[in-house]
């Protein structure tokens, strides 16, 4: 691979290089693919000549000319084919770039020279700004911020009154008027009374939507709050920590690997290996290098200009800020689809879905009902029912047959959640990600500072000839000092200040962990001294696997140091020294005990192993001599000069693992979830402390070769022979990572406890697979080269991995293996090397403590950098979609077949109305809401971790078993006890029995059975009351009994313990108050017809309520009893 070669003036891949599936890779992750498209258009406009740019601005004038009044027509009714809107949508956004382009145009920042850009802004490269300055400049250009979507408040407040459902309920509003004048002969004042209760339902849901926006948008507002963005920057002459929304033109700022560019600045100074990764803008994945001289005309490809939202992956820089906040590229561009509605997430589009069937649904039958009247009541049943009647009654079927208060239902749950995981220190950027948590099945894990304590020790010391502890390391001999020397200078921790009065175990290191562990070492061999400077450096990356230091003793000549893998470092090795500082020849033998000593510390307690080397030169013949006032040359050589190096050790340290990572891990296999390790390290290491973690159970840890035979096997259809191999060298290793006896017959597998026969032979893996315990997979990052499919579908069978020395790369590569099998994967990074994989995951998760970069990119944070805090957030995932489930099982018995049914009867048999439209929409808006929003706030039942994660592609939010559930058993009680209490009243006031009730037709009038019109309308009016309030109480059951799936109530009770929801009491109060003041006070009754509901009827339907309680624990006993047998397989 290609070296960085500075000189040059095209971009090359960085140290190690990076292969094109890597770039293709990324390229196809979630970069903001649509800004990536707009900036790659800005910049070929940048580069057109002047011929097309004025035929491209003679294009636009026209469409500048066109009213805006066309669009918000369109926002109501969609009149424009999805063709003409894209024309729209494309002339708008070309509009939008010309602009750009033309500004950006007359921009010389890049092509001016260093001087000249300090004296443009009035800046001083010693000083910075003054304060004055800064406050003047914010003044004139405001935060460096780019603005949110504008508020368009005239098309959001049509949208809340216009959008989703509240179209139909504004046509039924409509119909109601109408029915009222001129249609109603004589005009019935209730038509006119439900006209205007639709409106003040529209209104209210307008209301709640606007309400629950500003909530949505506050919430997600403090959470980004809580992530600021800083960088360091010079003011005054100090450099000082801001947040990057305080920076203003002319500010001089710093910034190191890890940091996201703040604003758009002119690079003034850049170290040798300086990398951007501009990704987020350009969509491609390969990232350039920083120069101080500019090296293309076009203010976009140059590379002497680090813009707004790209990332430092590699070495620091220095530049001045010459635009903030919407001035910025980033800032311009992303105007262009801010205009655009943000994609909807799974769950609102199935609650979408379900809405618009159940709409369709009420049409159907709406307009069936009028049809009927048209054809068959008008004629053979004449005077029955009024034109006025037969509208009103087919559009209220239209407003109480769907629950239309779900949408937003969906967003409070989402919210809900959201607030829920905040107070547990897990902050979401968008509420799509709570919703994808709860299908998530594998996790991809980091070891260090996910799985273990970032607090890694030096504990092993191995020279050429000796080891030992560094307890009882020799102190004060030469090789002492030279192992000092590369300890102490070829490392980026530094010791902070403030705390240099501390012991040296209480002191804080400030750096990687690998260097902080490091820095100790040679603090405790001597203490720091300044006799050596650093000349160069190139830092450690996962490609390279290795950190060099050119370095000079005051008087003497350069030499190398060097620290790395030692996999790595081993084939430039030609001497080590020994305890005694001489050096020995480093052949074979030696290099295999060394080899050996690495595989013997990961086995017995996780040791990372690293080698320590360095080179020095005869001063005679020193390549690097005379080069310290170049150090674009020293680079070249010092890349050039790794060979004939000497050990100067071979270092051990040890990161204990996190003390709940066991159980954490554990409630994971427990909730169908894998976890995967996938870590740099080496891979006895990686497979020590997965062990540790019981990432690894199994007594049996598979290699590379044994998951290429199963691929093998598989692809022939061949059932495989239990055979003897021999095992190989890796393999044994991993076999006696727990504790080395093969004989051991205690099975600590998991999933299922074998025969001890089994488990205690390695050669019998094959039979071992056919009982099922064969799960356990250690693999190297140089083993996945060349794998085809069929070897990637035998790796991600297995439930328990380990992949060791994996690139960043690889990494992305492992992750997009798994999801194209149908895996929903999470990805915890916290550096710039999980970049690539956190976006190709479904839910990137980085930790409190990394990289702003990694803290852009993920969808959760996990500001306490707990790992055991995923659980939390996995439980709130699954818990939003079992929720919803609820609170839909709640709502759809009552909303559809209870209120359908009452006008069914009406229409075919000729009951009089059972239950009046106005009756039907206090239940959708007043009495059923409070239930459903306290539903929302369930607590997840005990077992919810205890199931596998769903998958959305085979479970949707409904289904055939949940509507069986929902009308089959619920809403059919809930029918029969209403209709019961109908004809109860009827028959108790009046003595008419059910029987001469039905077919009543247009007989039901003056003298019916010696009752007067008005005795007759009496009757039904106090007789819709009392199933009113059946249907009540009817829902006070099923508000218990939905709260759970299968468990019984004595397993999630209501009123105490940890799963208590006392607050459900409250919703009985409420729907009594809501009853009696729709049906006891006068005006209702004259206006709505609503009756006076007898006394003993508030008590009569609360048995058959308490009868729906029973059926569901006896169908949920039957469930958790019989988990095979026909009931639980109709279980929602």
């Amino acid at each position: 691979m290609e070296e960085i070669q500075v000189a040059e003036p095209t971009p090359v891949p960085p140290p190690g290089g990076l292969p094109v599936t890597f770039s293709q890779h990324v390229q196809q992750s979630r970069t903001n693919l649509q800004l990536a498209a707009e900036f790659r258009t800005l910049s070929i406009q940048l580069s057109e000549g002047n011929e097309r740019r004025t035929q491209r601005l003679q294009n636009v004038q026209g469409f500048l000319k066109s009213p805006r009044w066309r669009e918000i027509i369109n926002e109501l009714v969609p009149l424009r084919s999805a063709h003409q809107q894209r024309w729209t949508d494309e002339q708008q956004r070309s509009v939008a770039l010309t602009k750009i382009a033309e500004h950006l145009r007359s921009t010389t920042h890049h092509t001016e020279t260093v001087n000249d850009t300090y004296v443009r802004f009035n800046t001083s490269p010693a000083l910075g700004l003054e304060a004055e300055a800064v406050k003047r400049r914010m003044d004139r250009y405001g935060r460096n911020v780019v603005s949110a979507r504008p508020r368009m408040v005239s098309l959001r407040l049509l949208s809340w009154f216009f959008g989703g459902f509240n179209r139909f309920l504004w046509l039924s509003m409509i119909v109601f008027w109408l029915c009222w004048q001129p249609i109603g002969n004589p005009p019935q004042t209730g038509n006119l009374a439900l006209a205007v209760v639709v409106l003040f339902v529209i209104c209210l849901q307008a209301l709640f939507s606007a309400w629950q926006e500003w909530i949505t948008s506050r919430a997600l507002d403090s959470i980004t709050n809580m992530l600021p963005a800083e960088c360091t920057v010079l003011r005054d002459g100090q450099q000082e920590k801001i947040a990057g929304a305080l920076l203003v033109p002319g500010d001089i700022v710093t910034l190191r690997a890890g940091d996201r560019v703040p604003a758009d600045i002119r690079l003034v100074s850049v170290s040798l290996d300086l990398l951007l990764d501009r990704s987020a803008l350009t969509g491609a994945a390969n990232p350039t290098i920083g120069t101080v001289s500019y090296t293309n005309g076009n203010y976009l490809e140059t590379r002497n200009m680090a813009m707004m939202g790209a990332n430092i992956t590699q070495g620091q820089c220095t530049g001045v800020v010459v635009a903030t906040g919407d001035r910025t590229v980033l800032g311009r561009v992303t105007q262009l689809t801010l205009h655009k509605k943000a994609a909807r997430t799974l769950l609102q589009i199935e609650v979408h879905r379900l809405v618009n069937g159940l709409t369709t649904v009420s049409l159907i039958v709406g307009a069936l009902f009028i049809l009927l009247w048209v054809v068959w009541l008008r004629t053979s049943y004449p005077g029955f029912m009024s034109v006025s009647d037969a509208l009103a009654n087919g559009f209220g079927v239209l407003v109480t047959f769907v629950p239309g208060s779900l949408p937003i239902s969906l967003t409070l749950a989402l919210t809900a959640i959201a607030k829920r995981m905040q107070r547990h220190n897990v902050l979401i950027k968008n509420l799509t990600t709570v919703e994808t948590l709860g299908t998530v099945s594998v996790i991809c894990c980091e070891k260090t500072g996910t799985l273990t304590q970032r607090n890694m020790a030096v504990t092993h010391v191995a020279y050429a000839d000796c080891e030992c502890l560094v307890a009882h390391l020799e102190r004060g001999t030469e090789a002492a000092a030279r192992l000092y020397e590369t300890a102490a200078l070829c490392n980026d921790a530094v010791f902070d200040q403030q705390t240099a009065h501390l012991l040296l175990a209480e002191r804080t290191v400030t750096g990687d962990a690998t260097d902080c562990a490091l820095l100790r070492l040679a603090v405790e061999i001597q203490p720091l001294s300044s006799d050596i400077v650093r000349l160069l450096t190139i830092p450690f990356n996962l490609r390279r696997r290795y950190m060099l230091t050119v370095c000079k003793r005051a008087g003497s000549s350069p030499f190398i140091l060097i620290k790395g893998a030692p996999e790595t470092l081993f084939r430039w090795c030609t001497q080590a020294q020994a305890a005694d500082g001489s050096r020995l020849p480093f052949d074979a033998t030696l290099r295999a005990r060394m080899e050996s000593t690495q595989a013997r510390w990961a086995e017995e307690s996780g040791c990372r192993a690293l080698l320590l080397c360095r080179r020095d030169f005869p001063p005679e013949n020193n390549p690097l001599a005379g080069l310290e006032d170049n150090p674009a040359q020293m680079y070249t050589v010092a890349t050039q000069s790794l060979s004939d190096l000497c050990i100067v050790g071979l270092v051990g340290m040890v990161d204990p693992p996190r003390t709940e990572i066991p159980s954490v891990v554990d409630t994971f296999r427990g909730a169908g979830i894998r976890v995967f390790m996938v870590t740099g390290d080496y891979a006895p290491t990686a497979a020590y402390v997965a062990r540790q973690c019981h990432i690894i159970t199994g007594s049996v840890v598979d290699s590379i070769e044994d998951a290429l035979d199963r691929a093998e096997h598989k692809a022939s259809r061949a059932k495989p022979a239990v055979e003897e191999k021999p095992l190989s060298r890796f393999a044994s290793r991993l076999s006696n990572i727990n504790g080395g006896n093969h004989n051991n017959t205690e099975d600590p597998c998991k999933c299922r406890s074998v025969p001890a026969s089994l488990a205690l032979a390695r050669e019998e893996s094959l039979a071992e697979t056919a009982v099922g315990c064969r799960h356990s997979l250690v693999v190297s990052g140089p083993e996945l080269e060349g794998l085809r499919a069929e070897h990637w579908d035998a790796i991600c069978a297995y439930e328990e991995i380990v992949f060791a020395r994996i690139r960043p790369d690889q990494k992305l590569q492992i992750v997009e293996e798994l999801t194209a099998r149908s895996n929903y994967v999470a990805v915890t990074g916290d550096d710039v090397n999980d970049l690539p994989a956190m976006r190709a995951a479904h839910v990137g998760v980085a930790m409190g403590n990394g990289s702003e970069v990694a803290k852009e990119v993920a969808d959760m944070v996990l500001l306490d950098n707990n790992f055991s805090s995923i659980v939390t957030a996995i439980e709130c995932g699954r818990l939003v979609f079992a929720n919803l489930k609820k609170v839909i099982m709640y709502l759809l018995p009552m909303t559809n077949l209870s209120e359908i049914m009452p006008s069914l009867l009406n229409v075919v048999l000729g009951l009089p109305i059972p239950l009046s439209t106005f009756l039907m929409l206090v239940i959708n808006t007043l009495t059923d809401l409070w239930a459903s929003t306290l539903l929302i706030h369930e607590e997840p039942e005990h077992d919810i971790l205890l199931h596998p994660p769903r998958d959305p592609q085979k479970e949707g939010l409904v289904n055939v078993r949940f509507f069986i559930q929902a009308y089959g058993f619920i809403g059919l009680m809930e029918t029969v006890t209403g209709h019961f209490m109908f004809f109860l009243s009827i028959y108790l006031q009046s003595g008419i029995g059910p029987w001469q009730i039905f077919m009543a037709f247009n007989r039901w009038t003056d003298g019916y059975l010696g009752h007067t019109k008005a005795e007759l309308a009496e009757l039904v009016s106090v007789a819709g009351s009392v199933h009113f309030m059946a249907l009540v109480i009817m829902q006070w059951g099923n508000m218990f009994a939905a709260r759970t799936r299968t468990l019984s109530m004595r397993q999630q009770n209501p009123f105490w313990g940890p799963k208590r929801n006392p607050l459900l009491l409250v919703a009985i109060p409420i729907s009594v108050a809501v009853a009696m003041f729709v049906n006891e006070i006068p005006w209702f009754n004259t206006v709505f017809l609503t009756g006076r509901i007898p006394a003993e009827f508030f008590f009569i339907p609360i048995p058959f309520a308490l009868c729906l309680v029973a059926a569901e624990e006896g169908r949920k006993f039957l469930v958790r009893r019989y988990p095979t047998s026909f009931v639980a397989k109709l279980a929602w």
